[in-house]
């Protein structure tokens, strides 16, 4: 138990908090319109009190989501204030009924604020809880009722905080999978080209046994930087992988997409347009897997889909792929809500490329990624 609440008073705050958006203005304007009318149409005691107290509790939602604590102090300690000093003589009229923001501002502390924010926070709230409760003390079922009305904010700050928490490390999880898998590939190429070198430095050396020192030098200079970087390539990627197995597969490239149409429903067309024989072999992967994604996405998801379309076309310096398939207009969200987008989006990133994904203009689902040939790391 202690150890729980040494953890929740160490976490940080929640990240996704814009610094403040235009629907907290709206609802503070609102509010105090609401404020005015209020004060016009009822009759309130204690007035010169009652205004500054909703004013404290309007205002602070301004900074919810940036200081979420302060929000909270200077609200609920403006009630709570109200609240003491009204204990022994309690009216119902005392306060706005649009001081009731102030639950606003407990949902806000649980969902942006750190831990110490919310221990902290949480003392205040409860205590402004009690005090109002024991201002108007009625039945056990009614205090309780209070009570979960009170709390129940918190509760829904707290939930929503934890599932995007989760969201947040599932998508980060996706990210590194693919950083990982790319980080392999870029193994696989870059050993093959090194292993070279280093077999071509070893003949060289035979070979110029009877040429000058310098070149013998030279060679075993070569030799040596490219057994000391295959070795450190080896140690990342086994790093990365976590005490996975190697994959000793020969990795995909732009000339392998076309086994992808083979036996699927709906068929898919593959159509391979332009220079692509001087693709980098890590592009060459990047492309099969993002039409390889492409293609399981449309498969599973499109609806009624007669043809998946696979269109590969190499310019200049750049790949250029589109996937389309002729499925049900207005699918809307159908490749947003996984983790597979995710995935190509950033391993097209990673490659200096771009990725677009959503319905097309008349049917289906189109996805759109542009790479560099250099495949050049942003």
């Amino acid at each position: 138990m202690i150890a729980a609440l040494r953890r929740l008073w160490a976490a940080p705050r929640s990240p996704g908090a814009p610094e403040r958006v235009w629907r907290d203005w709206v609802l503070v304007g609102v509010l105090l319109w609401l404020s005015v009318v209020e004060v016009v149409a009822r009759t309130i005691h204690w007035l010169p009190v009652s205004i500054p107290m909703a004013l404290a509790a309007i205002g602070a939602l301004l900074i919810r989501r940036t200081r979420p604590l302060l929000a909270v102090a200077v609200a609920y300690g403006a009630v709570l204030a109200v609240d003491l000093a009204s204990i022994s003589r309690y009216d119902e009229s005392v306060g706005l009924y649009t001081t009731a923001s102030i639950l606003v501002l407990s949902y806000a502390l649980c969902r942006w604020g750190s831990g110490r924010e919310v221990a902290l926070g949480m003392v205040l709230i409860v205590s402004t809880g009690v005090a109002g409760i024991a201002g108007h003390y009625t039945t056990v079922a009614e205090t309780i009722g209070e009570a979960v009305f009170f709390l129940s904010p918190c509760v829904l700050g707290g939930v929503v905080r934890l599932a995007s928490t989760a969201r947040l490390r599932e998508t980060d999880q996706v990210k590194l999978r693919e950083r990982e898998m790319l980080a392999r590939e870029l193994h696989d190429t870059v050993a093959h080209h090194v292993s070279a070198i280093a077999i071509r430095a070893q003949a060289g050396r035979v070979v110029a046994a009877a040429d000058p020192s310098a070149a013998v030098d030279a060679l075993a200079v070569i030799e040596g930087e490219a057994t000391r970087a295959l070795s450190e390539m080896r140690l990342m990627v086994r790093t990365l992988r976590e005490g996975d197995e190697v994959d000793l597969a020969p990795q995909r490239g732009v000339d392998d997409i076309e086994r992808l149409a083979f036996g699927t429903v709906p068929p898919v067309d593959v159509s391979l347009r332009g220079p692509l024989d001087d693709l980098r072999p890590t592009v060459g992967a990047a492309v099969y897997r993002l039409a390889q994604e492409s293609i399981t996405n449309a498969v599973r998801h499109s609806r009624h889909a007669t043809r998946i379309t696979v269109q590969v076309t190499g310019s200049d310096d750049a790949v250029h792929l589109m996937v389309v398939d002729d499925g049900e207009p207005h699918v809307t969200g159908r490749g947003w809500t996984g983790y597979g987008l995710i995935g190509m989006t950033e391993r097209a990133a990673l490659l200096g490329g771009t990725l677009a994904a959503g319905p097309g203009a008349e049917r289906g689902w189109t996805v759109d990624a542009v790479l560099p040939k250099s495949g050049a790391s942003r």
